[in-house]
């Protein structure tokens, strides 16, 4: 019965929702233990390097664990959620208590350290090997059954009902199986540091995380335990590196601290990139654009953009599009590998969107096939669906030309940089009334800075001058949406 109920368990694992993603933050739990769960289900939202993603349970079941709270960070393909299939919950619980949660399971091999509790096992034998804990590389799912029969593998035979018939020195010469097997303990590179930095083996410190993942407790535990057995006060200042002592080294009234992660840690990751490997070029120009803020209140008007949202922006990404057209070259992208410029024959327009979580830059696909209509109605979904957090990681890849409208903050003007694989961004200024000579006479106008920064790999001065001035007349003189078009 214990094996069929086990059997029933089923380890959701963390998906890369992305390309490429190794980790991902769990924002919020949906479903907790005992919750009855359905195929295609919602029970939880992380947070990648690109979005925030809500992620859908695979099969139908109760909810048995969750295995680790809101806020932590997990690697892709760690079982983050425990789910009985079999139709029960409590029951199987209450019958094997030690065995259902990975949190109970540790206690249950503390008697391979010679029946003196953990801190045998802490100086590397008894259980320090983690070959029992170790998550497998292959299956859909990861059972405590199959963590007890490497148990009892690792103890010769003995029935795990008498964990105190082996002699104390026969865990012994189980130290050196680790290394025998090749297997790399579990843990992740700010625990992989700590242990480096403490002179912690990390082969011998018994793992308490979820699926036998070292965490900084651990490494602390195995120092202390190893402490008292020194012959020389050799680790005496490792408790106390630089790394460990950070946080108190500040006057919190004074200062915060914001761990940098996600989205804002992947697009300062990107845009450093960016900066020092496409060579940048800024040039700019400043417009009257008077008639184009006449149309923009007309358009609002139009039965056709009846329940669209109609701003400057809109007109602003017209503009922009038929300039791509007139001057397709600028629409590239720079092939390291092959040493090739790829020239797009589409344009996949980018708009970049501050959202509490940081900077992201979804796009709009196959933008210069839309008609105005269309545009509109995909710019409103772009920055409604940006806001409320929900932008795939689909929507941030593939972009081609971007813009970035720094106007709504009252700022004039800036020099953008480019989205990574991108070959320009324009940055739009703020309009507001300035004295301008119109008709040979000085008179208020509205008026704003455009900036374009772009890859002079791909574009030369020409070239990127040509679209900016293209963008600046259609502005001036909107009817060249049609003369140009």
């Amino acid at each position: 019965m214990t094996t069929m109920t086990e059997a029933s368990v089923r380890e959701f694992k963390m998906p890369d929702v992305g390309e490429g993603l190794t980790e991902a933050e769990i924002l919020k739990w949906y479903v907790q233990p005992g919750d009855e769960v359905t195929d295609g289900q919602v029970v939880c939202e992380v947070e990648t390097a690109k979005a925030a993603v809500e992620l859908p349970i695979p099969y139908d079941g109760v909810v048995r664990d969750l295995h680790f709270p809101e806020g932590t960070t997990v690697d892709v393909g760690t079982a983050i959620i425990a789910v009985d299939v079999g139709g029960g919950s409590a029951a199987p619980a209450a019958e094997q208590p030690a065995a259902v949660r990975p949190e109970a399971a540790a206690p249950a091999e503390e008697p391979k350290a010679a029946g003196s509790g953990r801190q045998p096992v802490l100086v590397g034998y008894g259980v320090a090997t983690s070959s029992t804990r170790r998550r497998p590389r292959k299956g859909p799912e990861v059972t405590v059954q199959q963590a007890s029969t490497a148990v009892q593998t690792e103890l010769n035979g003995h029935a795990p009902t008498a964990p105190a018939a082996p002699a104390p020195a026969e865990p012994a010469p189980a130290a050196p199986a680790a290394p025998a097997g090749g297997e790399r303990p579990l843990a992740k590179p700010p625990v992989r540091k700590l242990a480096k930095d403490l002179g912690v083996d990390l082969t011998k410190v018994v793992p308490t995380g979820p699926d036998g993942i070292i965490t900084r407790e651990d490494v602390h535990a195995a120092v202390a335990a190893a402490a008292p057995a020194a012959t020389e006060p050799q680790v005496a200042p490792a408790p106390a590196p630089a790394v460990a002592q950070a946080p108190a080294s500040y006057d919190t009234t004074r200062e915060t601290r914001i761990p940098v992660k996600g989205v804002r840690k992947a697009t300062a990751a990107a845009m450093v990139g960016s900066a020092f490997t496409a060579p940048h070029v800024t040039e700019f120009v400043t417009v009257d654009v008077t008639r184009t803020m006449k149309l923009v209140e007309e358009l609002k008007a139009d039965k056709e953009f009846a329940g669209l949202r109609v701003n400057p922006l809109l007109l602003i990404a017209k503009a922009l599009l038929v300039a791509i057209r007139r001057n397709p070259d600028v629409n590239a992208s720079w092939d390291e590998a092959a040493q090739e410029i790829v020239v797009k024959h589409y344009v996949n327009l980018g708009i970049a969107a501050a959202t509490p979580r940081g900077l992201i830059v979804p796009n709009i696909k196959d933008a210069h096939a839309q008609t105005l209509p269309q545009l509109a109605q995909s710019l409103g979904e772009l920055v409604a669906t940006a806001r409320d957090g929900k932008t795939s990681p689909a929507a941030m890849q593939g972009g081609t030309v971007t813009i970035t409208n720094v106007g709504v903050f009252g700022v004039d003007t800036g020099t953008p940089i480019l989205n990574p694989g991108e070959s320009a961004i324009l940055a739009v200024g703020a309009i507001k009334p300035q004295p301008w000579v119109h008709k040979g006479k000085v008179k208020p106008r509205q008026v704003t800075t455009l900036a374009l920064s772009f890859d002079h790999r791909l574009v030369d001065g020409e070239l990127g001058s040509k679209v900016l001035a293209d963008v600046a007349a259609i502005l001036e003189q909107p009817k060249r949406l049609i003369t140009w078009a």
